[in-house]
């Protein structure tokens, strides 16, 4: 926790790092946001001007205002991301949070598919200039996008020392480009009067749809946020004064080139390369190249997050995770890294080339974008901040927000349905997941532990049963000492009676604290009964077998329970207990009380389980003495079967 915390604190390496691995998705924006606003427009003044004075004031509300200033304050013990901001809303038990949650989740995984491709693209699309040639950049791009997803099973602590000095350079670089124009034509400052962003969307023919390629100057806004854990919002917020200043520098550098192309006539393809002098065109697409790979590796380390903080919080199918590296941030998910890694192969075959990349991207990550804002606004809400004051930046963001919504949805048929069907698909996993939860919480019967407790000791007693093991360890899904889950209590007494020298029933806990472990014991039975509930923060990788060892070992020393073996033979020689773990899968004996939705969501989590990690292997169970058992939820109202006998 100590490593965790000192990233947090504001320094010269901290600022480093953070420039090394928070802003690679909207630090490379320069290199295709200008592009994508001009497209095959006439250039124009109005055009040049009105551009960039949207850029201008997208980075300053969007990302500085909402992100910097209002969400990173929205953190969770120091988390940030859409599902630390779903665990500081859902303790007030309102059903509706977990949908912008879900939605979010899923639009940020599904932007995981087109970033990549982007970025890279458009950062190699620089060599057609150094060699006009090159009449396509596909194998080139594939070949990076393979080497970048093979490297991450080494993970990124590698080469995440060189992260921070090559995104310093690059941002260097972008920022004395942008001098060098604007020194030529500073006509150009003028545009940071918002006259011209109103005129542009509300007078230019066509003006408003524009908004679509505006917004991809803060796409990366997201990704801020979710990162906030691996850097603390003091040196994201240094840093980011020293970033917008660049970006801001190039922005308009790009815009005042242009203005001096409506004059001279020049090329247009691609104004973030052509204002570099021709001698210095190899060097700017190297390192254009390196920032479009860490803005990739960004992304992708995000997604890894995202999806293991879904998995945690029981929102998303096992899979299994490895921790490549001792840094506490740092996991590699073989199934998301090679399921992104085909849906960036899909993107670049696709499309081909950035221009028509730009067309597609943005919409998933306007969704996560307004996901964040309503629990962003249910926050202040309920932290009793002024009425007039939520209401007010509530209507403020959605104004924003909905415009650049609205605009993006002229992208869908251009690519934006790719984008946009990944998400629907991730987010209706993760609902029916959702639902299976709910149902079968909903069907799970508690009785009470006392009505069980005489039982339990004749069952020790008695030795016409044979003995199970020496401890016996039920994952329970009760959460306190006074009742047990029905279903224990059938596997113990009825499915097949199971005799044991002493009984344990743990229940795991997932708090909504990212991190920290307590656990509590109560006694149900002294020395030979126990109520275990452990607790894990949504970050925490669940070693249960590991916990529960180390829990044990406390009571021996406390006197509380035995540790030598029960069997005569094996005590004699001082030989330790053995432990038995018994994982019940629920499974619903009679669909005819289910409603069809109901039945869909059982059978379909039934086949994501099938494919999905293991119980033992999830709880970290895997190597110890596991037995699992299917047990039936008896659903009340199933329709009674008539029986008469004649």
């Amino acid at each position: 926790m100590s490593d965790h915390n000192d990233l947090h604190k504001l320094s010269a390496a901290g600022v480093l790092i953070t420039l090394g691995i928070i802003f690679g998705d909207i630090g490379t924006s320069p290199i295709y946001v200008l592009s994508a606003i001009i497209h095959d427009r006439h250039l124009t003044q109005e055009l040049i001007f009105g551009g960039v004075s949207c850029v201008f004031w997208t980075l300053m509300i969007v990302t500085t205002f909402k992100y910097v200033y209002l969400a990173l304050d929205a953190d969770n013990r120091g988390e940030g991301g859409i599902f630390a901001l779903y665990a500081l809303v859902r303790r007030y038990k309102v059903q509706w949070t977990i949908f912008p949650a879900l939605i979010g989740c899923a639009s940020l995984i599904a932007d995981g598919f087109i970033t990549p491709p982007i970025s890279i693209s458009s950062a190699v699309e620089g060599l057609r200039l150094i060699n006009p040639n090159i009449t396509t950049v596909v194998p080139i791009v594939i070949a990076i996008l393979i080497g970048l997803f093979i490297f991450q099973q080494f993970g990124t602590r590698v080469v995440g020392g060189i992260f921070g000095p090559v995104m310093t350079i690059w941002f260097i670089m972008i920022g004395t480009l942008g001098i060098i124009e604007i020194i030529k034509n500073p006509v150009v400052l003028k545009a940071l009067n918002p006259y011209w962003a109103i005129h542009l969307l509300t007078i230019y023919p066509g003006g408003f749809w524009i908004l679509g390629a505006v917004f991809l100057c803060t796409t990366g806004g997201e990704a801020l946020y979710s990162d906030l854990g691996h850097c603390g919002k003091l040196n994201i917020r240094v840093s980011w004064a020293f970033v917008l200043g660049c970006l801001l520098l190039n922005y308009f550098g790009q815009s005042a080139y242009l203005l001096g192309c409506m004059d001279h006539g020049c090329s247009t393809g691609s104004p973030f390369y052509d204002m570099m002098p021709k001698w210095f065109l190899p060097i700017g697409v190297a390192v254009a190249t390196m920032a479009a790979i860490i803005a990739s590796q960004a992304l992708i380390t995000g997604c890894f997050t995202l999806v293991n903080e879904a998995m945690k919080l029981r929102l998303w199918p096992n899979l299994k995770v490895i921790y490549p590296t001792q840094h506490q941030g740092q996991m590699y998910i073989p199934f998301i890294n090679w399921f992104l890694f085909f849906g960036c192969v899909a993107v670049v075959f696709i499309f081909q080339e950035s221009a028509k990349m730009d067309a597609a991207y943005g919409l998933a990550i306007m969704l996560n974008m307004l996901m964040t804002t309503a629990l962003l606004v249910y926050l202040k809400y309920i932290q009793r901040k002024p009425m007039i004051w939520v209401v007010s930046l509530a209507v403020f963001l959605y104004t924003v927000e909905g415009a650049f919504f609205v605009s993006n949805l002229e992208k869908f048929p251009h690519g934006g349905w790719f984008t946009f069907l990944i998400a629907v698909v991730l987010f209706g996993v993760m609902y029916v997941f959702y639902q299976a939860r709910l149902l079968r919480k909903k069907h799970t019967e508690f009785v009470e532990v006392k009505d069980y407790v005489a039982p339990l000791k004749d069952l020790m007693k008695d030795e016409s049963i044979a003995k199970e093991a020496n401890n016996l360890v039920y994952l329970s899904m009760a959460n306190d000492k006074s009742h047990i889950d029905s279903n224990i209590v059938y596997s113990i007494f009825r499915k097949r009676p199971k005799r044991a020298d002493i009984y344990w029933f743990v229940h795991v806990d997932i708090t909504n604290e990212p991190y920290g472990i307590t656990y509590g014991v109560d006694t149900i039975i002294p020395r030979r009964c126990f109520f275990v509930k452990l607790s894990f923060g949504f970050k925490v990788e669940h070693k249960v077998n590991l916990m529960f060892k180390k829990i044990v070992e406390e009571m021996v020393a406390s006197g509380e329970v035995d540790e030598l073996s029960h069997y005569p033979s094996l005590r004699k020689y001082n030989m330790p207990a053995d432990f038995k773990f018994i994982i019940l899968n629920t499974r619903v004996a009679i669909d005819d009380a289910l409603t069809p939705f109901e039945q869909f969501v059982v059978k379909f989590y039934r086949l994501i389980k099938s494919i999905s990690l293991s119980t033992p292997e999830d709880f970290g169970l895997e190597l110890t003495n596991v037995e699992e058992e299917m047990v039936p939820i008896r659903i009340k109202g199933a329709k009674q079967i008539k029986l008469e006998r004649v």
